[in-house]
């Protein structure tokens, strides 16, 4: 029954959200009416492709993830909505600055414990960025910044046992045909404890494992891959599979690495532009003792006007 009633609340707390956010979308772009919103699906796909474009971009995303592992019941199903508005504020031709919070939203996540697995709901640990890009004629594009992950899951259960912060860089690419690159960042974790012996979950805002109870500072590397392959009328073949070394985790469980590929399809609802992608992750490492194995991932991302 408590199980029932916190997915029931985190349920709410996504629909509160996402009706918040469209009608927001809807009021700005009556507002913007006059300004031309006819622009091609294929050229704004175009645009889109690059990290550093200057376009206000709501991400809404539901995740479905398969866990598989070496502990008993490892077989356990999670399902997380994810909140990231951006939007970019320009500097100079080419150069934007970013400031990007992440709000997940834990409808359903498996959780260790010392009786066994349970399923577990509520918001995660919120994070955000702050980086400067520059896109060169070249079609070469660059990020630096910050990141930083904050304690402020809901729940303990979802809490991660460290504040986080450091470094972040992107590299990428604008061919013809698409986009290619990579965001790596490295975050340290402070003012917390270690997560113990039994410590093995894996959430996707804070990746916990075991460190055989010795308390240490978190070292985990993070990053992702992409690429987008443009096929023609707002239609691309797209994966931005995410990727993590835990450095303080036992031998096994370090590395999490996924293959992935999806479709991205720009369309347009009345005059708002929307992106909207579909993609596949299998996990080709994974921690032994508890990670995902699968991961399925729908993505919405209205379009709108930046407000300056």
């Amino acid at each position: 029954m408590i199980l029932i009633t916190k997915n029931v609340t985190s349920m709410k707390t996504c629909l509160i959200l996402i009706i918040s956010l469209f009608a927001f979308i809807e009021l700005k772009a009556q507002d913007d009416t006059g300004q031309n919103t006819e622009q091609s699906a294929d050229d704004l796909a175009k645009q889109l492709a690059n990290p550093n474009a200057t376009l206000g971009l709501i991400f809404t995303q539901f995740d479905y993830t398969r866990y598989s592992g070496d502990i008993p019941d490892a077989g356990q199903n999670g399902v997380v909505f994810n909140l990231q508005p951006s939007f970019p504020v320009p500097l100079g031709p080419g150069v934007n600055l970013f400031v990007r919070p992440l709000i997940p939203v834990y409808l359903s996540q498996p959780v260790a414990g010392t009786d066994g697995f349970s399923q577990k709901a509520g918001i995660g640990n919120i994070s955000a960025d702050v980086a400067l890009g520059k896109t060169w004629p070249s079609g070469f594009m660059g990020m630096i910044g910050v990141f930083a992950g904050f304690k402020t899951a809901s729940i303990e259960a979802l809490k991660s046992p460290y504040t986080s912060i450091g470094p972040e860089v992107v590299l990428g690419y604008t061919p013809k045909w698409g986009f290619v690159g990579f965001m790596v960042n490295h975050g340290f974790g402070v003012g917390g404890s270690d997560p113990g012996t039994q410590g093995f979950d894996i959430l996707q805002d804070a990746v916990v494992t075991s460190t055989t109870g010795i308390p240490r500072r978190s070292s985990v590397t993070a990053g992702q891959y992409f690429y987008v392959v443009g096929v023609g009328n707002g239609w691309q073949i797209a994966g931005t599979p995410t990727f993590a070394i835990n450095h303080n985790a036992e031998k096994g469980n370090k590395l999490t690495l996924p293959l992935g590929t999806g479709v991205v399809k720009v369309t347009h609802f009345g005059k708002l532009p929307v992106k909207l992608a579909l993609q596949y992750w299998y996990y080709v490492a994974s921690p032994e003792a508890f990670g995902p194995k699968h991961l399925v991932r729908l993505q919405i991302a209205p379009v709108i006007p930046l407000p300056w």
